[in-house]
């Protein structure tokens, strides 16, 4: 049997043998996720919550939190995790990456959480890495983000490229996307996308052979606000005769500058469409969203979604926070089936130890709120399927493509030469993020 066989193989077998505990929200305050039990507390177990209310990312971030609140209320009411009451632990790293990392270690030492959900830049997971890896904590990271990593004490439950951006590419490439010819990466200055460019440059060149020149790269700080000269450029570099696409990696309160200055130069989505990877419901509540109809987002999720599972979390949503301008977005959905894929785990370990619970976390399989079955894989990222939305004048999406199904992450993109060759797989015998080639050969005594 070949690596990839047996791995086939594994997880169906461990797939198999998790408990079905239901996919849908079963009345206003209970999922059926969450099977009512008796509360036995010896002590709560505590999920850490490490997100930015404050500071250039808490546009994004602080519904995060929320998501995760009204999910841990909904537990306690279900009757608990393992006979326990579940605390939310709350810590604000307020966009700042260093402190992030103060935090984590905070959550893990000084609170004792026996888990994390948390993080939304790459800047900021790369900082509180080590810090897992040294403590042998487990992260759920909830965000789209540039793959090119596994780690052992990271689930990564939003999407790598092969799950959001090179689709989205493909979606403007084609006929109905507008076919694109020539295209402006314009990012924000860390590593999500400046490595998610550096993959989607990749595919230009060798998939759909698009020349150096019909590709124009920039990139902006943080909480960038002065956009009339880029989008100028952008107009220019437009004029070439060729159909021009933004496909945008701008993260937080600087999309809001950078939409408004595109309806301010007249640039609608007919003639230069924007694909974003970082802006969704949230995002777009700050905006007048009147001239940026038909502009473009690719997620695995919009809360646009026509599934009973997505009207049913939607509705207790709105009830929970009591505010009709609060949306749902995509790394909502991903808290969302991360946090069941958690409680699975944990309820078929019997414990919240790391260990454990890490390898019966691989084959649990969630019902997500597009009405798909999402499975976590032994490479530490979840199947997802893919959706493009274009914007709406209410600040909703319309979905206009979508895939059959989920897709299988690349922990490690195949259009970059030097990861090509790399496997990410911790299920045993190989039980490596980042290797070259499996350790050992299946059914061989590995000692």
């Amino acid at each position: 049997m070949n690596k990839s066989s047996y791995a086939m193989a594994l997880t169906g077998f461990v797939a198999a043998a998790v408990m079905s505990i239901g996919s849908a929200y079963a009345g206003a305050h209970m999922s059926s996720f969450y099977t009512s039990g008796r509360l036995n507390d010896g002590g709560p177990i505590k999920v850490g919550i490490n997100h930015s209310l404050s500071g250039t990312m808490a546009i994004s971030e602080t519904t995060l939190k929320d998501v995760m609140l009204m999910m841990i209320e909904d537990i306690n009411a279900a009757g608990g995790l393992l006979g326990r009451s579940v605390e939310a632990v709350v810590v604000d790293p307020a966009s700042d990456w260093p402190l992030f990392a103060e935090k984590a270690r905070e959550l893990l030492v000084a609170k004792e959480v026996d888990v994390v959900f948390g993080n939304w830049t790459s800047v900021s997971r790369k900082s509180v890495l080590p810090v897992f890896e040294e403590l042998n904590g487990l992260l759920y990271y909830p965000v789209q983000y540039e793959a090119e990593e596994c780690s052992r004490n990271v689930f990564y439950t939003g999407a790598a490229p092969n799950q959001q951006a090179i689709p989205g590419v493909n979606y403007l490439a084609s006929e109905e996307g507008g076919s694109a010819k020539r295209w402006v990466l314009l990012g924000t200055d860390y590593v999500y996308p400046r490595t998610t460019n550096k993959v989607l440059r990749q595919y230009l060149y060798n998939v759909l052979d698009v020349a150096e020149e019909d590709i124009h790269e920039e990139y902006t700080p943080f909480g960038h606000s002065d956009w009339q000269t880029i989008v100028t450029t952008l107009k220019e570099f437009a004029a070439q005769g060729k159909n021009t696409a933004v496909v945008s990696t701008i993260n937080g309160d600087a999309n809001v500058p950078f939409y408004k200055e595109l309806a301010s130069q007249g640039i609608s989505a007919e003639d230069i469409p924007v694909v974003a990877f970082s802006v969704g419901e949230e995002e777009l509540a700050g905006l007048d969203t009147t001239n940026l109809v038909g502009h473009l987002a690719a997620w695995n999720y919009f809360q646009s979604v026509d599934t009973p599972i997505n009207d049913k979390f939607v509705k207790r949503w709105y009830e929970y926070i009591d505010d009709p301008k609060r949306v749902t977005n995509d790394p909502m959905e991903a808290h969302y089936i991360g946090f069941n894929v958690w409680i699975q785990a944990v309820r078929q370990a019997g414990t919240t130890d790391p260990d454990a619970v890490r390898q019966s976390t691989y084959g649990q399989t969630v019902t997500g709120l597009t009405g798909y079955k999402i499975m976590m894989d032994t490479n530490h990222h979840l199947h997802k399927p893919v959706l493009v939305g274009e914007v709406q004048a209410d600040g909703q999406f319309e979905i206009v493509w979508q895939t059959d199904g989920p897709i299988r992450a690349d922990a490690w993109s195949p259009h970059i030469p030097e990861s090509s060759k790399l496997t990410a797989d911790w299920s045993y015998p190989w039980v490596c993020g980042n290797c070259e080639e499996p350790k050992f050969t299946p059914g061989e005594n590995p000692i």
